[in-house]
């Protein structure tokens, strides 16, 4: 007599299915988050940005020039940024980790999500606070340039470096794809290897800020899971 032998709970019900194809509208949140992630990150000022003879090495003086408007901006669109990507993974959370209960990589492009929102609403903040204390903004009477000079170090990095937990994601999404057959292999080839040469780019150059391009990828994923072929925006049966 033959049986039929249950799925066990911790592997995902539609793996190794592929999904069908048509448009779902949700995806396209990821992409409006790293569209604005890309304005947010550079809506900044520069005290070298208007000359390539400029002297170096930046002291707090030259900061006292700095335009506090793209701050600002930058900490306004940050905010809505952070407000977005919560939303991002609760949909997420709806529409594919309880559809799909065993899947170890949904979960890491949550936790990924999460913690990039955290780290942005963190370092966006310390951008909208330079826009409000430099010498024409709203407080620019609040620090002298010393002050001043120790805010514009924390953001001078700090915006690119909080995207980094967005790898985690990436790699969930590579393992979603080959292990899980939740994506497409497409989406999980170039999630995988995007995010592998941030990295590498790191160790060669020593630059820790080059993983923020991965926000680039989440303009790129976005649209490919709303017009491709992934089982995680297929309709259910």
């Amino acid at each position: 007599m033959n049986e039929t032998t249950p799925l066990s709970p911790s592997v995902p019900a539609a793996s190794g299915t592929e999904g069908r194809a048509g448009f779902t509208a949700w995806p396209l949140l990821i992409s409006l988050c790293g569209v604005l992630g890309v304005i947010a990150l550079f809506l900044e000022g520069r005290p070298d940005a208007n000359g390539s003879d400029f002297d170096y090495p930046v002291t707090a003086e030259d900061i006292l020039g700095l335009d506090h408007v793209p701050y600002r901006l930058s900490g306004a669109v940050g905010y809505i940024l952070a407000l977005l990507l919560i939303a991002a993974a609760v949909i997420w959370r709806h529409r594919v980790e309880r559809r799909f209960p065993g899947s170890s990589g949904a979960t890491a492009v949550s936790y990924g999500v999460i913690a990039t929102a955290a780290l942005v609403t963190l370092t966006y903040g310390w951008r909208g606070a330079v826009g409000n204390y430099l010498p024409t903004g709203a407080e620019g009477d609040t620090y002298d340039a010393a002050g001043l000079y120790s805010y514009y170090i924390m953001t001078d990095f700090s915006p690119y470096i909080a995207f980094i937990p967005l790898l985690a994601s990436s790699y969930g999404l590579a393992w979603m794809a080959f292990r899980e057959r939740l994506v497409s292999r497409g989406l999980g080839t170039l999630a995988g290897l995007f995010s592998s040469a941030l990295l590498v780019a790191v160790f060669v150059t020593g630059v820790p800020g080059l993983p923020a391009m991965i926000i680039v990828g989440l303009i790129v994923a976005g649209i490919w899971l709303a017009v491709g072929r992934s089982p995680i925006t297929a309709a259910q049966p």
